[in-house]
């Protein structure tokens, strides 16, 4: 189907669409339908007997560990909801290293003498399960022969119902391991930081009077994405197979007028997201706040706070939810950091906290946080692990396709440093220079209009240009790619608060043992830390031509490209510091390393190929196509003896010429042996296929714009952008 006869059919379909009656009324209301199909605690409480129950929320909620005699009672109990809900099989989903889910379904129905079936589910079926685990990322950690794998039954993230109309799933979350309990996920090492970092915190609680505090991570991830009608991502085989356009030349109007920002949310698109919502809703998905974002066809949802596991459970699940609602209301949901060039690309902020129910997020730095002791104690730890530990951070979100969003004007600067807002910096400057004895309150806007209300104003603004920014009671992490699991950046960040909290306990444990007064101690250790690790904080704009040239003077790293940022995973001092805590081991370091290079050069290595057969097989054709009726035309008048313009001719055989030539070179760096290692792949794919592929873009979008639009073979920009 050529470009012009998918854009009739997609607007077509966008003029016929009708939105789905989607309602809350009645029976389900929103507060009525919220966590339906969610094995929650209360439907646990109102199912399974009161020590079980009881002891099954002292896991949940004071980290206490799991009894293994109340499996039994909880896999009885769950497996009766879940019939009455309509589901037929469960499946123990995992999240292994590919960054997607996992699933493996089984029936509870088996087979009686009879010729009659019982439903059944055991206690140790629920505990545990074992899919194949050798076909997944392992990095070294398993031998492609050896394919037993375990998955473990997570408490701490609620069992859920996974509607189909052909029938229902009940879903466990699991963590999933190696035969000697290495992990092979993202959930394991997840667990295992929330737990040191706690471990930590609460030993700063205990010096602060509050004794026994389990301490958790919360994390409120917000998602960006993309919405393109399906006829278009059907006729863009890099789009179909990559997640982003390889070819498409700047449309006449983009993003500059900032009008889609913030905008009237389009009818087709907002009976997407109320569909959407409603079975998040039903999940337990605490969905907050849609909007449009900047980009043209952009959008973003993001939800409440949650404790980090469930947090990274529930993104994931929304991802999957995006994608199956998109397709029902004819549209793709694309979560590629960058699909389309020349706009803004998708982020996955993560808001980070940490807290509990009885102490709130111990972020908050209430009204004069210069007398917040405790605040600025867990403040202190924050600026201290981002300065230690940037290249960390920055490796946590490393990826082919990130990099391409990196840096731009939607995304902070690989640069990782810290943002706290005019009151904290004032704060903190003071304690460097002895004491803190004020802090910036907050004013009072004045509109000039009198029917406005009084309006009051924070003490800082925000800084939208920082990869780790203060807003208010939290910090969020901007790094983080809009296609990635948020596990990875919370493992890290956990692990690098375990250490700083570790170290701020230990100096705070030390000078009272010794007989330093209390207020005294904590002074010192501000002050110590601020002095040393103060380079960090950069409150200024981040995509300035000079903050790069300020930055190397104050150490801090500019690790542009994934390789550059990947090693930060197997120094030394890295590999300690996440075996001390018990994160990972140095095999499980290593493998990360192993399967970031790995999948840095598959993903370029695919986009290499869908460059090379697109170029080859659609725009070369059709740049020939155009050539030749020029041709033709310039001929045809000669004959007839009217004077031709060659320049048409001249114009367009110059790129095709280039065209050609990118093809051929990207074709032999595509065939050319660069050896075995994923190192020396992932090297030529940065090196070698990046420039190639450039190089055959930089030629077919020039053609794009020269070559007849009827001849065109891919939707373009200007389509798949603005034809929702």
């Amino acid at each position: 189907m050529s470009g012009n006869a998918v854009r009739r059919e997609a607007i077509w379909n966008v003029e016929a669409y009708v939105p789905p009656a989607i309602s809350f009324n009645g029976a389900e209301a929103p507060g009525e339908i919220f966590g339906l199909n969610v094995f929650s605690k209360t439907v646990m409480q109102k199912r399974l007997p009161k020590s079980v129950y009881k002891s099954v929320i002292a896991t949940i909620e004071h980290g206490a560990m799991l009894d293994p005699d109340v499996a039994d009672a909880v896999a009885s109990a769950m497996k009766d909801w879940a019939l009455e809900k309509g589901a037929t099989h469960y499946a123990h989903v995992f999240y292994p290293l590919t960054g997607l889910t996992a699933e493996k379904h089984d029936s509870f129905f088996e087979p009686v003498g009879d010729g009659s079936s019982l439903a059944e589910f055991a206690g140790k079926t629920l505990v545990q399960g074992e899919p194949d685990a050798s076909s997944f990322p392992n990095g070294g950690l398993r031998n492609t022969f050896e394919a037993r794998g375990y998955t473990g039954w997570d408490v701490t993230s609620p069992a859920y119902i996974l509607e189909n109309p052909n029938g229902n799933t009940l879903c466990i979350p699991t963590v999933f391991v190696s035969m000697t309990g290495e992990a092979l996920d993202h959930k394991t090492p997840l667990l295992r930081s929330q737990q040191a970092m706690g471990e930590h915190a609460a030993r700063i609680l205990t010096l602060f009077g509050h004794e026994n505090q389990n301490v958790v991570a919360f994390c409120g991830p917000e998602q960006e994405y993309f919405l393109v009608d399906r006829h278009f991502f059907l006729a863009r085989p890099d789009l179909l197979n990559a997640g982003r356009t390889l070819f498409g030349t700047k449309p006449p109007k983009g993003q500059e007028f900032d009008d889609h920002y913030f905008g009237a949310i389009p009818d087709r698109v907002l009976g997407f997201m109320m569909d959407t919502e409603r079975e998040l809703f039903k999940l337990g998905i605490p969905a907050k706040t849609r909007h449009n974002e900047v980009a043209p066809g952009q959008f973003e949802i993001a939800p409440m706070f949650e404790r980090g596991n469930l947090a990274a459970d529930h993104q994931q699940l929304l991802m999957t939810t995006f994608k199956a609602i998109a397709k029902k209301h004819g549209m793709e949901c694309l979560f590629h950091e960058k699909p389309f060039a020349g706009v803004n690309g998708s982020g996955k902020h993560v808001n980070f906290s940490l807290g509990n129910a009885d102490l709130g997020s111990l972020l908050v730095p209430g009204d004069t946080p210069h007398d917040n002791a405790q605040f600025l104690v867990f403040c202190a730890a924050v600026i201290r692990a981002v300065h230690k530990y940037a290249g960390l951070l920055r490796a946590s979100v490393a990826s082919a396709t990130n990099d391409h969003r990196l840096g731009a004007n939607e995304a902070p600067p690989a640069i990782i440093s810290i943002f706290l807002g005019d009151q904290l910096a004032d704060v903190f400057e003071q304690i460097a220079k002895g004491a803190a004895s004020s802090s910036k309150g907050k004013g009072v806007m004045h509109i000039g209009v009198d029917t406005l209300p009084v309006l009051p104003t924070d003490p800082g603004d925000r800084n939208r240009t920082s990869p780790f920014a203060f807003t208010g009671n939290r910090f969020e992490f901007r790094a983080p790619g809009s296609m990635q699991t948020v596990a990875g950046p919370m493992t890290t960040i956990n692990t690098i608060m375990a250490d700083s909290l570790d170290y701020a306990a230990g100096v705070l444990e030390t000078a009272v043992a010794a007989g330093t007064d209390f207020d005294t101690a904590v002074q010192d250790l501000l002050t110590q830390i601020i002095t040393d690790h103060g380079n960090v904080v950069f409150n200024g704009d981040g995509y300035s031509a000079e903050w790069p040239i300020e930055a190397e003077q104050r150490g801090l790293a500019n690790l542009k490209t994934t390789l550059d940022a990947l090693p930060e995973l197997v120094t030394e001092s890295a590999m300690e510091l996440f075996e001390r805590y018990g994160v990972f081991n140095h095999r499980e370091m290593h493998s990360r390393y192993e399967i970031g290079l790995e999948q840095y050069a598959l993903t370029i290595g695919v986009e290499a190929r869908l460059s090379l057969e697109i170029g080859t097989t659609a725009i070369l054709p059709a740049a020939v196509k155009h050539q030749t009726e020029i041709a033709l035309n310039i001929g045809a008048l000669k004959a007839a003896g009217v004077e031709a313009d060659i320049a048409p001719l001249d114009e367009v055989s110059a790129p095709i010429t280039a065209l050609r030539a990118g093809l051929a070179t990207l074709r032999a760096a595509l065939k050319s042996d660069v050896g075995h290692s994923a190192l020396a792949e992932a090297e030529h794919a940065r090196d070698v296929l990046l420039p190639a592929m450039a190089d055959v873009r930089a030629a077919a979008d020039a053609l794009e714009e020269l070559v007849a639009d009827e001849l065109w073979p891919l939707p373009t920009y200007q389509e798949m952008l603005f034809i929702l």
